[in-house]
């Protein structure tokens, strides 16, 4: 039996899939497991065993759906809903799963502020997608695989930093759902131990801005490091500060404490912080704490993020309490 599962992109939407993929190989041992992704993106599932092989996509998708029609699919599980993959489907046989994306929902959230989201993972909505396959989930969470040919070596890191560290995850896919850089200095200001920041070469300068006063406590490792090295420290961290992105994802994959900062995104959309077992509201604070403004009228104002703040007072990140999330630091490095 062949399986395709499709999911273009982005990091941490990819990282979401992996339930499903680690399920479908336990329960469907004998099955070849192919994944579609966009070649950008290759690197997040290229070192995941669950797969059997992964067909990217770099420019025309006619030219690959044209190679997937040589492959007799028994299934395609459809994790990504939009057009290119409604083109993919009417072309390549194959019995279809997909989930329900939600959009009315979403949609009155986000306009009319009408909270209706199910308190549950997308991971969850996966699986409910999934009954032709009669795919059960087996609870263990995400996963993010390391081969030790690729994991960074400690002389990457500065000696202050090996005894143990923070890594703050400083960057994000769109301004509004990324934590102030003078947010972060009062964090890093208050924070008693090492600290490392993350985030892509575009996140570079922000991050010698947030280092100027203290340059011995804090690492700027923006840009350093490619995404599984990143990944690599994010797994060493004692506890990770982070923005709703991709490294999130990574770290409850590692089972790491999180302490996620929320902007103009809200965790009632499904994709916060998963470890297999909790949704939302179930108590899940000996690892993860989620901090947002709560009542902010304005929130959420997309499903995804903007370039800046539509209203022009970016209040979903302002307000947030600085000392709370040091304070959590705290807490969590104590009982790390």
């Amino acid at each position: 039996m062949k399986i395709l599962v499709i999911r273009f992109s982005s990091i941490g939407d990819i990282v979401l899939t992996t339930p499903i993929l680690r399920s479908l190989k336990q329960q469907y041992p004998a099955a070849e497991i192919h994944f579609l992704v966009k070649r950008s993106f290759y690197q997040v599932i290229e070192d995941n065993p669950h797969i059997d092989q992964i067909h990217t996509i770099d420019g025309d998708l006619n030219e690959k759906i044209k190679e997937l029609k040589l492959l007799p699919f028994d299934y395609i599980v459809d994790l990504h809903r939009n057009l290119r993959s409604l083109r993919v489907k009417r072309a390549v046989c194959g019995k279809v799963c997909t989930f329900n994306k939600l959009n009315v929902r979403k949609w009155l959230y986000v306009n009319l502020k009408w909270d209706t989201m199910p308190d549950k993972s997308i991971v969850d909505r996966y699986f409910e997608g999934m009954e032709l396959l009669q795919l059960k989930n087996d609870g263990e969470g995400l996963d993010y695989f390391i081969p030790e040919s690729k994991a960074i070596k400690q002389d990457d890191l500065p000696m202050s930093h090996w005894a143990g560290y923070v890594a703050c995850v400083i960057g994000g896919s769109y301004a509004t759902k990324k934590f102030p850089v003078e947010k972060w200095k009062e964090v890093v200001a208050g924070c008693p131990y090492p600290v490392i920041l993350l985030g892509g070469s575009e996140d570079r300068e922000d991050g010698e801005r947030i280092i100027v006063a203290h340059p011995g406590k804090v690492y700027n490792a923006c840009g350093k490091f490619n995404l599984t090295e990143s990944a690599d420290i994010v797994r060493r961290a004692r506890v990770v500060v982070t923005n709703d992105t991709g490294l999130m994802h990574m770290a409850a994959a590692f089972k790491k404490k999180i302490i996620s900062l929320w902007g103009n995104t809200t965790p009632q959309m499904g994709m916060f912080p998963y470890y297999g077992f909790n949704n939302i509201r179930q108590n899940v604070s000996r690892l993860s704490v989620m901090v947002e403004v709560e009542g902010l009228s304005s929130r959420p104002c997309s499903k995804i993020g903007y370039d800046k703040c539509p209203k022009g007072h970016f209040k979903c990140m302002q307000l947030i309490n600085s000392q709370y999330v040091v304070e959590q630091i705290h807490a969590f490095w104590q009982n790390a």
